[in-house]
Order: C-alpha cells, then sequence, then structure tokens
C-alpha cells in the first residue's frame, strides 16, 4: 500500500476559516483623478489651463489609485487583471504590535499570516506567466512570511532573499548588551513561473576602473581584460543557421585585424600611463571566456570546417533583455570575445568598473527620505532608489507595477518616472494625504528628488483615482437581503457583471449587451420586472447568442426561449460570496484557550 506523503507547511489558528470577498466595483472620483502633458517644445503645459485643479481629468491613462481594504480592492481588480501584471512591491505591516486594524496581542501571528495569505493568493493571480513579486519585511515574521510564501508559490519559484542595509533601530535588550542592533530588512523574491522568469537587469555596485584593478590584483586575482582589438574588417559572410533556441544566426569570418595588450598601447601611446590605455581604448579592451552556452557550442560545430581565428555573429534574440534587436558577437579560436564595455559605466569623464550587487543591498541610503516626494512619512517611507532597482530588475517600460500597501506612494512615483504603467492601492487616509498630492508633483514636474534626475524625469501622464463601491447586498429593516439603494442602473449593471463573471462593457448601440463572457454570452440586468411575453422580439434579436437576464422578478416561464436565461436578483447572487463586509479579521476567540480546557495535578507536598 502507497504511503501518502505529507506536505511541509506553515499552520495556525485560524489557517483554514476562509473569506469569500465581494467582488466590489471601482469608482471614479473624477474631482482627484488627475492628468498633465508637455507642450511641443518640451516644456510642461496643463492641458486645463485657467480652470481649477478639481476639473483637471482626461480618461486617457489607465494608472490607478485606489483607496479602500486592499483585499476587497485585490478581489475588485482580478477578473480584469489576472495575469496581466509584471512586477509586484509590496511593502506591508511588519506585524510589529499595530500592523492591522484587528489584533489580539496573543495571537498576532496567527492574524497577520491570515490577512497575507488572502492578499498573497490574489496577488499571485494577477501576475503573468513571467512576472515575479518582492515583498520587504524585517525579521519579526520573515521566517513565517518565507514559509508562507513557498506554500503559495511553490518552493521551486522561489528566487532569492535579498538583505537590504537600512537604517539602525534599536530592539529590546540591544542597550544591554542582550542582542545585536537591527540594520537590516529582507525582501524575499518569487517568480510566478521560474520557467519563465529572467531579470531585466542585474544590479550592479560601481568602483573607479583603475582603483577596481588594483584591489583587484591585491587579493591574488588574475586581471583577465588585457587585450585590445585595434582593428577589425566587416568580416566575409560564410553562412546562416539556426541555434537550439530558434535563433536565426548569420556566421561572419574576420581576416584582418590587430590585436595588441593593454601595457604595450600604454608604453608606446601614452608613456606608460596605464589609466590613459584603458580610458582611450575602453571600446576596444576585451578577454576571452569559454562561457558553457548553447550558442557557443553551435558556433564552434559551424566554424570547424573554417580552422581557427575571429568570427562574429549577428543574430536579434528570441527572448532576454536584447529581444528583437541585431546584435553582434564575436569569438576567436573557440572562444567568446566579452567586451570590457560591457561592464562600466562612463560617468562624468570617468570610468566605473560594475560589479554584480548580489543579494546583499548596502549601497542605498535611508537618511533624509522625508525629503522624497514632498510627503512627510516617519519610519514608513522607502527610499525611491530601492524601488526603482527592484522595477528596472523586474520590467521594462511599459509593462504593469502593482503595489497593494502603498503607504506614502512610492512604488506608483518611481514607476511612473521609469515609464511603467501602475496600480496602487492604499486603504489609510494617506491615500488622500500622501499619494494624492506626491503623484500630483511627479506629473506636473514638481517633483525633482529620488530618481528624478538619474532618469531625467520631466513630466506628463495622469492617473484615476478610485473608490470602492458600498457593499451590493444589505439588510433591510426587517433583516431580509435586499440590494442597497446605493446603487444606480449603471452600478447595478456592472456590479453583476463582476459577481457573475462577465466583462462590463456596454453597448451603445444594443441595450441588452450591458457585459459579455465570450463573443456570442452576454448580460442584461435591470430592476424591473420582466413577463414572458415581453421577451418574444428581444429573443429573435438575440438570435444564436446567448443572453442572461438578471430581474427583480419574472412572470412566465423561464425556459419559454432556449438563448434566455432568466434570474431574479438579489437571490440570484446572494450564495455567490459574503455580503456587508467592510474588513476581514479572524474570529479567533474559538481558538484561545480557557482555564476550564486545561486539567492541572495538584503536587504532593514534601515532608
Amino acid at each position: 500500500m502507497t504511503e501518502k506523503l505529507t506536505r511541509l507547511e506553515l499552520t495556525w489558528p485560524g489557517k483554514e476559516d476562509r473569506f469569500n470577498p465581494e467582488p466590489r466595483i471601482l469608482l471614479e472620483d473624477k474631482e482627484k483623478s488627475f492628468s498633465y502633458e508637455k507642450d511641443t517644445d518640451g516644456m510642461a503645459k496643463d492641458i486645463f489651463d485657467h480652470f481649477d485643479v478639481k476639473s483637471k481629468v482626461q480618461p486617457t491613462y489607465d494608472n490607478m489609485l485606489i483607496h479602500g481594504d486592499n483585499l476587497l480592492a485585490l478581489k475588485a481588480l482580478e477578473q480584469d487583471y489576472t495575469g496581466k501584471v509584471k512586477c509586484i512591491y509590496i511593502d506591508p505591516p511588519y506585524n510589529t504590535g499595530s500592523a492591522f486594524l484587528y489584533y489580539d496581542d496573543g495571537l498576532e501571528h496567527s492574524i497577520w499570516l491570515s490577512l497575507m495569505r488572502d492578499r498573497l493568493e490574489i496577488l499571485k493571480n494577477l501576475l503573468s506567466p513571467d512576472g515575479a513579486i518582492c515583498v520587504q519585511i524585517d525579521a519579526t515574521e520573515m521566517a513565517h512570511l518565507k514559509v508562507l510564501l513557498d506554500e503559495i508559490f511553490a518552493r521551486h519559484n522561489f528566487i532569492n532573499i535579498i538583505c537590504c542595509k537600512t537604517k539602525i533601530a534599536g530592539v529590546s535588550g540591544s542597550n544591554l548588551g542582550k542582542s545585536l542592533q537591527d540594520n537590516i530588512e529582507f525582501i524575499l523574491l518569487y517568480a510566478k513561473d521560474i520557467s519563465n522568469f529572467m531579470l531585466n537587469v542585474v544590479p550592479t555596485k560601481s568602483q573607479e576602473l583603475m582603483d577596481y584593478i588594483t584591489n583587484y590584483s591585491a587579493q591574488g586575482k588574475s586581471w583577465k581584460y588585457t587585450s585590445v582589438l585595434k582593428n577589425i574588417d566587416s568580416g566575409t559572410f560564410l553562412k546562416e543557421f539556426t541555434a537550439g533556441n530558434g535563433d536565426i544566426i548569420k556566421l561572419y569570418k574576420h581576416d584582418s585585424y590587430e590585436i595588441c595588450s593593454v601595457n604595450q598601447i600604454a608604453k608606446e601611446e601614452f608613456h606608460n600611463d596605464l589609466q590613459m590605455a584603458y580610458y582611450s581604448y575602453i571600446d576596444k579592451i576585451f578577454r576571452t571566456t569559454n562561457a558553457q552556452t548553447s550558442i557557443r557550442t553551435k558556433v564552434i560545430e559551424e566554424t570547424k570546417e573554417y580552422g581557427k581565428g575571429i568570427y562574429s555573429i549577428e543574430y536579434a534574440p528570441i527572448k532576454g533583455k536584447n529581444a528583437g534587436k541585431v546584435i553582434r558577437s564575436y569569438y576567436k579560436d573557440d572562444n567568446l570575445i566579452a567586451w570590457l564595455k560591457d561592464v562600466v559605466q562612463k560617468k562624468n569623464n570617468e570610468i566605473f568598473k560594475l560589479d554584480n550587487m548580489g543579494n546583499l543591498w548596502d549601497d542605498i541610503q535611508y537618511n533624509n527620505l522625508t525629503k522624497e516626494g514632498n510627503v512627510q512619512f516617519p519610519n514608513g517611507k522607502k527610499p525611491e532608489a530601492l524601488i526603482s532597482r527592484i522595477i528596472d530588475m523586474l520590467s521594462m517600460p511599459g509593462d504593469l507595477v502593482l503595489d497593494s500597501f502603498l503607504g506614502s506612494g512610492t512604488t506608483a512615483a518611481v514607476a511612473h518616472k521609469m515609464g511603467r504603467r501602475w496600480i496602487g492601492i492604499e486603504m489609510g487616509d494617506q491615500a488622500y494625504t500622501h499619494c494624492l498630492p506626491r503623484l500630483q508633483n511627479v506629473i506636473t514636474g514638481n517633483d525633482s528628488g529620488g530618481i528624478s534626475t538619474a532618469v531625467n524625469w520631466l513630466c506628463g501622464g495622469g492617473f484615476k483615482f478610485y473608490e470602492l463601491a458600498s457593499s451590493l447586498i444589505v439588510k433591510d429593516k426587517y433583516g431580509q437581503q435586499i440590494i442597497s439603494d446605493k446603487y444606480n442602473a449603471d452600478m447595478l449593471a456592472e456590479a453583476m457583471c463582476k459577481i457573475l463573471g462577465y466583462h462590463y462593457k456596454p453597448d451603445a448601440e444594443k441595450y441588452w449587451k450591458q457585459g459579455f463572457s465570450s463573443e456570442k454570452s452576454f448580460i442584461f440586468t435591470t430592476t424591473m420586472s420582466v413577463q414572458e411575453e415581453s421577451l418574444d422580439k428581444l429573443a429573435a434579436e438575440v438570435g444564436d447568442n446567448n443572453l442572461l437576464i438578471c430581474c427583480s422578478a419574472f412572470v412566465g416561464n423561464k425556459s419559454a426561449f432556449p438563448n434566455i436565461t432568466v434570474k431574479k436578483i438579489p437571490s440570484a447572487i446572494l450564495k455567490k460570496c459574503e455580503w456587508g463586509r467592510e474588513g476581514y479579521p479572524l474570529n479567533l476567540s474559538k481558538y484561545t484557550p480557557k482555564d476550564e480546557d486545561f486539567e492541572f495535578e495538584e503536587e504532593e507536598s514534601e515532608e
């Protein structure tokens, strides 16, 4: 008999108590939506000059700033944004005693884990197949969070734990010599699907080139970038072949070239000034490497008949950071030529060697963050440089970035400056007091701090501001569940679409096409009573399509028309989800042990 394997998992009181949140609709607050454009001469221009700020609304931008409970907001996004978000960064409350509104001091771990679990599951759904999520946390819950993320995203999709140096913070006992002060936080990085995931860029740290070479050699390491390809011909085309990954490759052979050493260049041209040699020939200095790649193996195979020498290949990679771009790589005697120019950066007449940062990020300053974004957010604001590195690492311009714990608005501000689309969710009042003015300043060009100079940010763009609608179903004075009177006809139609899995898109010509689930399946919602005889003409118009009618009452035979299904509201949706919740705390009282649950044996006294 085969023994069933037990999965390793994290357990806590109340883990099995699951909620089924109501998928609320989002209501745009047009007075808070905001946009700004540039003149053709590049100068900032308010497209609503001489109008009151409240009128500055242009519905052409799909960036979203949402105020409301982030579990409900994420549920509201799930239908339209599942599989579309490339990069998620969240900086949730760290469970240090006041993380969420509802707390029982003895059971905070359970509450925190359940609240995080419910949100992380939806965040996973929203990620694109090649997307990734970063969750920043301190030591309080890091170990629990890691196991929770392993369970939700699957352990094989774990990529890294990044250690990030932050402000030094005292911890209980540190001033008594009982512990060390905290000066790091953790960023847990997971892919939606590791087989589809690839870093857009690898974070790097820099050091002036000659200082780097000196320090490198002082450590007993052999510096390899010592050869100079002074000149080379354009090459003779030999043939075209296909690499194992499907790339179409053109092969060239080079017969005329000149190679010498950097030391030789320094001696002959710069009076032994090695720095001048490196700086002057930086684009031509190289090393060779026997990198184990499928393309190199194919190049070796295809060049055997032509003998040793220098070859080059020209191709447009199918995927990766150079996808779609024509690039050229050089090979010398079966080895790939690696150029020094590809691992350095030129800045202010100096050249800096770039090194892989790895997962220890100790170079980002946490000082003077109060100046970033022109908003005060003590102990909660993250540096724009940190968020910029994450967004750059995990996305490309035009990709969608999401932060469901937006705080002071840093992630949305940075994503906007970097040319990404964004969605930010904030449940607190700082959605109004911090996020809204900060993003307006970014868009109008009045935010010159943070990464603005580094990315050459000027101004432009916009966003829509949304509030969560109230619950669709409420109880009347008799305790009966009814449709809330806060919903007008359009809101009701949109809500019914979302709850029943249809996409809300009213047709300008056919009133009964309020939403669709497929090319031939539509929904129509009305608060009126519908009678069978009134559907004859509608059934003919629906034709070979299928129409779901949601109405307050129906008189007649519901099966009279095979292409029309009739359901009464609210009965059609009452069991779809939980109604009327404004938050999602756990009821942990049933897990709290009482005195009578324990039996104590009296100790025998010693005589």
